[in-house]
């Protein structure tokens, strides 16, 4: 088991670019199977999560090329069978990515259940409601899915049940090479999903309303190879602003699409939070003390997530860590998974004050003065807030379980340490 030895107390500064957006890079991935010509990736983030994906696509008979510089080519040309490795399957959730894919291309795919962060109930009701509106027949076990298309995928006018950021993803996949016209309402929107879209038009896929709810694709018969860069991951970027606020450290984030960022600036700025934009560029000045700003009135100050463009429930779990470090006292409302909040007693132990009231609601009262102590990072979000947590506490904090926290975050230890942190990667 790998750990981070971290002591706390040395604010962060100087500069940093962000790596390619995970949640991106998982769908575009699976998107490859959908042509059988080169499709090259660029800023493709070198972490567990992306080589287990490849390694999924390898296993079928697809070809990979190793990530260099955060470069890979993935290449199609056949595929052996449309049953994914199980054991790879199961340990990423974005594993059932590859239903639309598979489907489209070949006209089944069998997948067990998915793995990933247990951070509360993650149904798939969303895809599997949708698949049947195309004509997909599920035979549900035990421990997988069997999906077919006997008589081939048809277009549909669909509604999704919630505004599911996998189910989107799938469903825009397996329409693109689906004949006829499909709509596809209530659709999530996130900055991810848009990324997957602009490269399947580049393949040649006929996608409007991309950035909007309502996604509108015309099939066409095939689909050609292409180069796409993959964008800045936006929970990487709003997971280092929290980090050098709640250290009070100054840092330049660059190449990282503001614009994507105007709900975490509010959600931030409740926290006392500020930067300047500067082009593609965010600058973070140094906070020599936060302070919780009072709603209206001198009403609570809440934080709460939702589906974008609200904030990020990804970034539920920074903003909780960075509110310890705040004067002020602010609810943190969780309304999309009811376990995400269940690690806060790993900050209380180390002094935090926090009422968790619920699975869903946990109030902090700050400015805490945090201690070391031996942690365990539960998922990738909370692990990167248990590091925030470690560099602001007195004493070297042992953080243990960080292949969880290599899940999402490219050479984490590294990058931290160009920035002045102290931190060690150890076995």
């Amino acid at each position: 088991m790998t750990r981070f030895l971290i002591e706390g107390r040395h604010p962060i500064s100087g500069a940093i670019e962000p790596k390619g957006s995970k949640n991106a890079a998982l769908p575009i991935i699976a998107a490859t199977l959908l042509t059988d010509e080169a499709v090259t990736l660029t800023r493709l983030p070198d972490i567990a999560d992306v080589r287990v994906m490849a390694n999924l696509l390898q296993e079928m008979g697809a070809t990979v090329s190793p990530i260099t510089n955060n470069r890979a080519t993935f290449r199609a040309a056949t595929l052996r069978h449309s049953a994914p490795d199980r054991a790879l399957s199961q340990a990423i959730r974005a594993s059932f990515l590859l239903a639309g894919p598979l489907l489209a291309r070949t006209g089944s795919a069998t997948l067990p259940r998915p793995g990933g962060d247990r951070i509360g109930r993650r149904p798939l009701d969303a895809h599997i409601l949708a698949f049947q509106e195309m004509g997909v027949e599920v035979d549900i076990t035990s421990d997988s899915y069997c999906l077919t298309a006997p008589k081939g995928l048809k277009p549909a006018d669909i509604f999704l049940v919630e505004m599911s950021v996998m189910a989107t993803e799938n469903i825009v996949m397996a329409a693109v090479l689906t004949p006829g016209t499909t709509h596809i309402h209530n659709a999530a929107s996130e900055p991810h999903i848009q990324d997957l879209c602009q490269l399947l038009i580049a393949m040649g896929a006929r996608i409007d309303g991309v950035g909007s709810n309502v996604l509108t694709i015309e099939g066409v018969t095939s689909l050609h190879g292409a180069t796409h860069e993959i964008g800045p991951d936006y929970l990487e970027v709003g997971s280092f602003i929290g980090l050098a606020a709640a250290t009070g450290g100054d840092l330049l984030i660059r190449n990282c699409r503001p614009r994507e960022h105007r709900m975490t600036a509010i959600a931030y700025g409740r926290l006392g939070i500020e930067w300047e934009v500067r082009g593609e560029d965010i600058y973070l000045p140094r906070h020599p003390k936060l302070e919780i700003r009072e709603d209206m009135h001198g009403a609570l100050t809440k934080i709460d997530d939702g589906p974008w463009p609200a904030f990020p429930a990804d970034l539920v779990s920074i903003a909780l860590v960075v509110a310890t470090q705040a004067a002020g006292t602010i609810l943190i409302h969780e309304k999309m998974f009811e376990s995400r909040l269940f690690w806060v007693d790993k900050l209380i132990s180390m002094g935090a004050r926090i009422i968790l009231c619920d699975p869903h609601r946990a109030v902090v009262v700050g400015r805490s003065p945090l201690f070391a102590q031996r942690l365990s990072s539960p998922d990738i979000r909370a692990g990167m807030a248990l590091v925030i947590a470690a560099l602001c506490a007195e004493g070297q904090s042992e953080i243990q379980n960080v292949e969880q926290i290599d899940r999402g975050y490219e050479r984490l230890d590294e990058r931290l340490r160009a920035l002045g942190a102290r931190i060690e990667r150890a076995d």
